[in-house]
């Protein structure tokens, strides 16, 4: 369950922003920031539906800010339940099919809408206004200014500035991915409504690892404009006797991840899947450490995945100390 792919990333943070690009139109500005603030001061609960690849999902959501705590749960409603607690961003218990997913995640604090950053990458305008959910909206876009990330159109509530619907598009204004609120209602959500049921499992939250580019002696000899390395760690899978090396990369909104594996004969082949709007690309690489299969993974063009994919290096002794 992918639920609320962007609602977690766009209500995280409270920041101003002091400055506008070129391009940008103030009134957009100002949404974003009122979208920024909106996760610390306001409460709500309700319903949406996600589609991703022409498959549809319905979901309950219950958001509650209290005593200076942010705490969401979600539940997948379609199918066999599947559920997510999260407390200030830190998620708490899963079920279903989320548990081998998430189980021993590293600690890390709540991914950070900067509009300010984004205004580097993005052209934000104000498109018109709409009604979503019984709910008068305006209408945000995001256009990038490059061939390597999506657009993405925002329909904010007009009384509490929460996203009621969002868009992923590609260059094309092919529909990637979409988040759209059936209901919303800005009560408190009870504690008893915040409770996990019984098949929530507890997550067992590892230490984050230092985001440094020499994590496992890899580094990128080139990225994406405006992506960052913000973590990275290296685990053993004991199944198969080697270490896997991951990096992950984020522009403010977008989010990708590398996985780096030594392989010990020739076999597979290259491959490249696309999935709604998440890409996987693995090539094998020769490397001064041997053989390896590289994969990229997240929401970005086919083309850039495997851009990035190919400019994988093993890092020299030097750089590495």
């Amino acid at each position: 369950m992918r639920a609320l792919p962007l609602l977690s990333l766009l209500v995280g943070s409270c920041m101003m922003v002091p400055a506008l690009a070129a391009n940008s139109s103030p009134q957009a500005n100002e949404w974003l920031n009122k979208l920024a603030r909106a996760e610390q001061s306001q409460s709500y609960q309700g319903s949406f539906v996600y589609e991703r690849n022409g498959s549809f999902s319905s979901h309950d959501i219950w958001h509650r800010v209290a005593n200076g705590s942010v705490s969401e749960r979600l539940l997948q409603l379609d199918g066999t339940a599947q559920e997510i607690v999260r407390v200030d961003g830190q998620v708490q218990c899963v079920s279903g099919d989320l548990v081998s997913g998430v189980s021993t995640p590293p600690s890390s604090a709540p991914r950070v809408l900067d509009p300010l950053k984004l205004m580097s990458w993005y052209d934000l305008s104000v498109a018109g206004k709409s009604r979503v959910a019984g709910r008068d909206a305006v209408i945000i876009t995001l256009t990038p200014r490059d061939q390597h990330r999506y657009a993405f159109e925002l329909h904010l509530d007009r009384q509490t500035a929460l996203p009621l619907r969002s868009l992923m598009l590609n260059d094309k204004g092919q529909l990637l991915e979409r988040f759209q609120m059936t209901r919303l209602d800005t009560t408190l959500p009870t504690e008893q409504a915040m409770r996990p049921s019984d098949a929530c499992k507890p997550v067992e939250h590892a230490v984050a690892a230092s985001p440094l580019p020499a994590v496992g002696g890899w580094r990128s000899d080139w990225l994406p404009p405006g992506f960052e390395l913000v973590n990275s760690s290296v685990r053993s899978d004991v199944l198969r006797k080697t270490t896997v090396s991951s990096l992950m990369y984020d522009d403010g909104l977008t989010r990708f991840s590398v996985f780096l594996e030594p392989v010990k004969d020739d076999s597979g082949n290259d491959t490249r899947v696309q999935l709604g709007p998440t890409v996987a690309v693995s090539r094998y690489l020769n490397t001064p450490k041997g053989k390896v299969i590289v994969t990229v993974v997240g929401e970005i063009p086919l083309g850039t995945a495997e851009r990035v994919a190919l400019s994988m290096r093993a890092q020299d002794a030097q750089a590495s100390q």
